[in-house]
């Protein structure tokens, strides 16, 4: 035994080539050396390697491990091209057998559905499908002319119209700016495979979903078809989706349905009130909006598509020495109901020192405009639009321009999870046109504070940054966590709704609030 041959007190054998020891000790040289030219050989060649200049080197060399995607697409026009020239559309589901299977229909869809919640209740917590945070959506595939055949005609007119609104707003450009059920759609409808959101699932079977998605896209119908084609479709619409099992089963409560132009959709949408809407703002004088139509607890409010070019981190840190604008503004000057306040404002501001106040102009070269101003001014006014919202608050923010909203009925997107105070000053109109105060307290504003802004701002973009694929935390993954956050109340009212006794006193809710669609439209005209 080696024990033993130790013990026998030949000191030399310890050191003889042959003996064992002689060899362990021998490997265990060679074994640190081996050790010692790995490191070294690898501190060579990355000499001032940090955690984040490997986390840099995992992003350059594979910026999307899971789908080893392309980068996104931040272009409408050039994505709706690539979508159009890949994808045909699917054959329609059957509205009209559905509405003949009549109340057999509803009980079955609604016998199923409850079942599968009762499974998810009761189901293993371990099951990514049982996950409450993770949205499961049906997308309806409705006939080609509410969905692909209006994405066709946007794509063949683009180039060549240059037709303008009563008010002067060039038609193709208010398309892109309110493209939301495009982008949202687009997602949806992509391969499992090649999405990055993980927060929402289409689903192909109804009893499955939690939310109906509604793929019409009545802002292109809106401003591309004529008056009387545009109402016809309207009203087509309307019945394809009431007819749908689904629907009548919950009355709509959790249907989506994008109407994000105020003036889309108007004729009948007092027919689908208590549908989740995904709007512009929620304007409260009435002018777009009967009242019970719309309010925060239901609906959603979603940003516009940015009509200049992002700034990115680059651009920011390139810029950050031109912004020798105090204030800057360029766009319609004169706007009606709400936007009043930009007459009195330009009336306020005109000949101001650090102001920049331009009337805004259409195409390529108004666009360039607006950009180049944005990116060299510190400040950039957000006055309310037609209505309280405004195209000019995101492509301010995505130019790095600290936003100056003067809008007191004002709602923001996906605020609850974004803190707009972080990124923008809020000022009230009584404020606002008073001579002299504006311009004093922007020029009051501490350093320090203007700095946080920024650096918030840059934070804050990617959050209105629409795109193919659709990115995490982009503005369709915030829609959904918002809309997951609504999914406990769709419920309750759905099954409330359809536990009462027809005609019994009940508490009054949002949705039985006095409104001018009960009086005279009680049949589609």
């Amino acid at each position: 035994m080696a024990g033993k041959y130790f013990a026998s007190g030949n000191p030399r054998s310890s050191h003889s080539p042959s003996s064992p020891s002689f060899l362990v000790a021998a490997l265990s040289l060679l074994a640190l050396a081996s050790i010692f030219f790995f490191y070294a050989f690898s501190s060579y060649r990355c000499p001032a390697s940090t955690p984040f200049d490997a986390s840099v080197a995992r992003e350059k060399s594979n910026p999307n491990p899971k789908s080893n995607a392309a980068a996104p697409e931040y272009s409408f026009v050039a994505s709706l091209e690539k979508f159009l020239t890949s994808r045909r559309p699917v054959a329609a589901e059957s509205s009209s057998a559905a509405a003949d299977a009549g109340g057999a229909a509803v009980k079955a869809l609604d016998d199923t559905i409850w079942e599968k919640e009762t499974e998810r209740l009761y189901g293993d917590p371990a099951d990514p499908w049982s996950v409450l945070s993770v949205v499961r959506v049906y997308v309806y595939e409705m006939p080609a002319k509410f969905t692909y055949d209006l994405l066709w005609l946007f794509r063949n007119t683009y180039k060549e119209t240059a037709n303008l609104t009563s008010n002067g707003s060039p038609v193709h450009r208010l398309i892109e700016q309110h493209s939301i059920d495009y982008w949202l759609w687009a997602d949806l409808i992509t391969p499992e495979s090649e999405r990055l959101l993980k927060n929402v699932i289409r689903v192909h079977q109804q009893e499955e979903a939690d939310l109906f998605y509604i793929p019409f896209f009545s802002t292109i119908s809106f401003f591309l078809l004529d008056k009387q084609q545009c109402k016809a479709l309207y009203r087509e619409a309307l019945k394809w989706v009431t007819d749908q099992p689904a629907w009548q089963r919950s009355e709509g409560r959790d249907h989506i349905l994008p109407v994000h132009h105020p003036w889309s959709f108007k004729t009948v949408r007092r027919f689908m009130k208590k549908a989740i809407w995904l709007l512009p703002d929620m304007d409260s004088t009435g002018n777009w909006y009967k009242p019970g139509q719309v309010w925060l607890e239901k609906d959603l409010i979603l940003p516009y598509v940015p009509n200049v070019d992002f700034c990115d981190a680059k651009c920011f840190v390139e810029n950050q020495s031109k912004r020798s604008t105090l204030l800057f503004f360029r766009g319609r000057l004169k706007r009606n109901a709400g936007g009043k306040i930009r007459s009195r404002l330009v009336e306020v501001l005109h000949d101001t020192e650090g102001v920049v106040i331009e009337q805004g102009s259409s195409g390529e070269a108004g666009k360039a405009a607006a950009q180049n101003g944005m990116r060299k001014s510190l400040f950039c006014l957000s006055p309310a639009g037609d209505t309280p919202s405004s195209a000019r608050l995101f492509d301010a923010i995505v130019s790095g321009c600290i936003p100056v909203i003067v809008s007191d009925e004002l709602e923001l997107p996906f605020e609850g999870i974004l803190d707009y105070r972080k990124i923008a000053l809020f000022v009230s109109s009584s404020d606002a046109v008073q001579p002299g105060w504006l311009v004093n307290f922007l020029k009051s504003i501490n350093p320090k504070r203007i700095r946080e802004l920024q650096v918030n701002l840059a934070k804050y973009s990617r959050h209105f940054l629409y795109s193919s694929p659709a990115q995490p935390l982009g503005p369709e993954d915030l829609t959904w966590r918002m809309i997951a956050g609504k999914l406990v109340n769709i419920k309750l009212h759905t099954q409330r709704s359809q536990r009462l006794v027809q005609g019994s006193r009940s508490l009054c809710t949002c949705e039985c609030r006095p409104d001018d669609d009960a009086r005279s439209e009680d049949k589609l005209k």
